[in-house]
């Protein structure tokens, strides 16, 4: 009798994870990779941002005006009342930046599946943000304690960019930094060539890490 043998969980990422292990350099690349591998592996992980992110829709979908952000905090375990406390002032600041709750609508955004060489990618924004006038926006939400780099900008931006036939057609992708309120766009000076030809390389490195990760 043959004794059964576990399958290798194949090469895949998130748009999240992709775009911190492209922040990182050296050595730690290595790791991370690693402990995506294991996450995987034990398909663990949890979202502690589920009720923030369902707030900030429904001040937007009802055009409330920030109400539903001010008692999200009330509303979660103790334990997570510090990071929502501290996430509630620029999600406000964002929710203003759009101007007259009257104006914006929310949109419905879908995931897609990106291919960068071998490596399938999930691409999962947030929501859309339809304005009076027309424009749309589709959402990437960030929420760590640091600034997002300009590597993991670029890098959620192309990815958004080069799959929004699928994930909300002629919106323009936006990464929302939620702790300072900022909302980035992709600069009119980046050679969208150059940033494939970087994520492609980076990508590759990735799978090879991945196969080498016990």
């Amino acid at each position: 009798m043959s004794t059964p043998t576990s399958t290798a969980p194949t090469p895949y990422a998130t748009l999240l994870g992709f775009t911190r292990y492209v922040d990182r350099t050296g050595p730690t690349k290595a790791s991370f990779v690693g402990g995506l591998r294991k996450q995987r592996t034990s398909r663990s992980g949890f979202n502690p941002h589920g009720q923030f992110v369902k707030a900030l829709k429904a001040d937007i979908a009802f055009h409330a005006g920030g109400s539903h952000l001010d008692g999200v905090a009330d509303l979660v375990k103790p334990r997570w009342r510090p990071l929502y406390q501290a996430l509630v002032p620029g999600a406000t600041a964002y929710l203003n930046s759009l101007g007259d709750p009257a104006g914006v609508d929310l949109v419905r955004t879908r995931d897609a599946l990106a291919m960068l060489g071998d490596l399938p990618v999930k691409i999962n924004p947030h929501f859309g943000v339809r304005y009076a006038d027309g424009r749309v926006d589709a959402v990437r939400l960030y929420f760590d304690e640091a600034p997002p780099s300009e590597e993991a900008r670029l890098a959620t931006l192309h990815l958004m960019a080069a799959n929004m036939d699928h994930i909300l057609p002629h919106a323009q992708p936006v990464l929302v930094d939620v702790r300072r309120g900022e909302a980035h766009r992709t600069p009119d000076s980046v050679k969208p060539d150059q940033v494939e030809s970087w994520l492609a390389g980076e990508a590759a490195a990735f799978r090879a890490i991945w196969a080498t990760a016990a």
